[in-house]
């Protein structure tokens, strides 16, 4: 099965490229810019990669990306990342990234979208794997905030495939950000949103209603909302699950109790993905793995959630049957 799943062509849409920091690489970037990391060890790092809940691993995360000062090292960020995510027979990598927080440190917009874009083009040129960039806003800051940054972002418009809404959810409802998303529809770029992974069943309603979006990040507590798990299902909605990040945030108490398998029975449009992958335990693969692992799911399966990450990502309808035909070949 290991085997299988690592051949398996994979789509990546749930991934925020600063939780791709490996302890190693973030070492390297301290020494270059000539950073002091809290650490004293790549070993101390790991360690600390133990978290109570959301907001105990954004303090880390947030503190891990203060290494990242230069075109060089967003750069050199991505390509690692998509060089283990090749190895894992990965295809298509969406990614979130987060100006605010790097705008706050004064790196500037200009900076990260270099280094990024750079990235995108020589991995494709490459390793042939295709990638999309959703910038993200930080719902835990003013929503004038994130205006600003969107408006900070318009001769890179035309470079993002969607914009998205993540960092802590309790207490950031969706309905915070109604203009910011507004506008972005205006400007006509898509519109995906976090809810309901700490935040109640109501915030996957706010982001549907009120962000107008095509996708939702998460999403594990519609359950608790049968009239919204109809709702889902009936609109076709796809949910960008993170299982092994679900885990080590303690959004359940592990794999086992996770209610992917429930998702699937209810008949929603599911995806797997790593989320933070150098915080929370490992890649897609760790993930596809750690799933057979708890649930016992047939290739079937596997091939299901894999043709569902195809037909919801943010790509050519050229590239779409490029990879739907990769995955037709792989069973």
């Amino acid at each position: 099965m290991r085997d299988f799943l690592q051949r398996l062509p994979k789509a990546e849409l749930h991934l925020h490229i600063e939780g791709s920091l490996e302890p190693e690489l973030m070492f390297t970037l301290a020494e270059r810019n000539g950073v002091t990391l809290p650490y004293d060890s790549v070993e101390a790092v790991k360690a600390a990669y133990e978290f109570d809940d959301l907001q105990g691993f954004l303090d880390l995360y947030y503190q891990g990306m203060s290494v990242l000062r230069s075109a060089e090292d967003f750069h050199d960020l991505a390509m690692d990342y998509f060089r283990r995510a090749h190895a894992d027979g990965v295809v298509h990598v969406e990614m979130h990234f987060d100006p605010q927080a790097h705008l706050a440190r004064g790196v500037e917009l200009e900076t990260v979208m270099e280094g990024l874009g750079l990235a995108c083009r020589e991995v494709e040129r490459e390793l042939g794997m295709s990638t999309a960039m959703i910038m993200a806003f930080l719902r835990d800051r003013p929503a004038e905030a994130a205006m600003a940054v969107l408006e900070r972002a318009a001769p890179y418009w035309e470079l993002l495939d969607a914009v998205g809404l993540d960092s802590a959810e309790r207490g950031h409802p969706p309905s915070k950000f109604t203009e910011v998303f507004r506008r972005a529809k205006m400007l006509g770029i898509p519109r995906v949103a976090h809810a309901g992974e700490e935040g109640p069943p109501e915030y996957i309603r706010e982001a549907l209603d009120l962000l107008e979006v095509c996708r939702i990040d998460h999403g594990v507590r519609c359950l608790e909302d049968p009239a919204l798990v109809n709702r889902l299902r009936d609109e076709g909605v796809v949910l960008t699950v993170c299982p092994l990040s679900n885990v080590r945030l303690k959004v359940v108490q592990d794999l086992a109790s996770h209610p992917l398998p429930q998702l699937l029975d209810a008949g929603l449009r599911v995806t797997l993905n790593s989320d933070d992958p150098a915080y929370f335990g490992g890649g897609m693969l760790a993930n596809f793995l750690a799933c057979h692992e708890a649930f016992g799911w047939s290739r079937e399966v596997f091939v299901q959630l894999a043709g569902t990450a195809i037909e919801a990502a943010f790509i050519s309808d050229r590239r779409r049957l490029e990879l739907h035909r990769q995955l037709a070949s792989s069973v």
